[in-house]
């Protein structure tokens, strides 16, 4: 089996960047969100980044036109039925995940293999909830998506070799470096970056420094692009959040539990640069 035609499901950041990748690749997407405004909203972004990209000389006209013209609005999930592989975007909750690859089971071709973009959720556990485990796999793409180079491929406890392959052989093709991680809480890279982030925040939370000193602390002292509670703005707060309570559970060690102070600015709201106030102020 090749696969030539994919369906993105979730047209918000992670999941239109996805799409734009897999379009300017030579795929055929689907690119399906249930909220019309979401999907409009998705697919006018895609255009306006291919835009920015012939300004700047990176791709051509043509090359712009050909990615639009691969790219297909979906309102209806039934169209995975059109499509050899899925790649869900949602909302990172297990639950909500699990009744999407449901439906995708349902509708799916046989041969079509079905992944996630979790950061976090068990493969595993989402594969069980499908009759074909071994064709369930997880594809953390890195945000933004059509600048970032990593592709973390985690294998469920059924995955089979010849899904893990075709997967591996994709994201080549999307001219991403793949890492296969094991199916693990956070997987590698944020049980890496997850902890440095809740540590950032407990120091602002216990007066050791400012949010703009820690942050310049880390840009300057150890030469990251970004600081950390920026970058936590970026990702969104309850995401963070999320991410820390699933370490936190799955590994039942007290270095993962989350800071009190993350846990108070998600129940106010603050969720970062989506909801214009994080650890910094954004415009609307």
């Amino acid at each position: 089996m090749t696969i030539k035609q994919v369906m993105v499901i979730g047209a918000g950041q992670m999941g239109a960047g996805i799409a734009q990748v897999c379009a300017q690749s030579g795929y055929n997407v689907f690119l399906h969100d249930a909220n019309e405004q979401a999907l409009h909203n998705g697919m006018e972004g895609i255009k306006k980044r291919l835009a920015k990209a012939v300004d700047k000389s990176r791709i051509t006209e043509s090359e712009k036109q050909e990615a639009i013209d691969r790219l297909t609005p979906a309102t209806e999930m039934e169209d995975v039925s059109k499509c050899d592989m899925a790649i869900e975007a949602i909302v990172e909750n297990a639950d909500v995940k699990k009744n999407v690859f449901r439906e995708l089971d349902a509708h799916a071709p046989s041969h079509a293999i079905l992944a996630t973009n979790t950061s976090s959720v068990s493969i595993t556990e989402i594969a069980a909830a499908t009759n074909r485990p071994e064709q369930v796999i997880g594809m953390h793409f890195m945000n933004p998506v059509p600048v970032m180079k990593l592709v973390e491929i985690i294998r469920g406890l059924q995955t089979s070799d010849d899904t893990y392959t075709k997967i591996a052989d994709m994201a080549s093709a999307l001219s991403k470096t793949s890492v296969e991680v094991d199916d693990a809480p956070g997987f590698a890279a944020n049980r890496i970056l997850m902890p440095m982030i809740n540590e950032a925040i407990f120091a602002v939370h216990e007066g050791v420094a400012s949010v703009e000193d820690v942050d310049t602390v880390m840009k300057l002292g150890m030469n990251h692009p970004m600081g950390p509670l920026t970058l936590a703005d970026f990702i969104g707060l309850d995401t963070c959040l999320y991410i820390m309570e699933v370490l936190h559970d799955g590994y039942k060690d007290s270095k993962y539990r989350p800071c009190p102070l993350l846990r108070k600015y998600v129940n106010a709201g603050w969720l970062g640069k989506k909801s214009g106030r994080g650890f910094y102020q954004y415009e609307s």
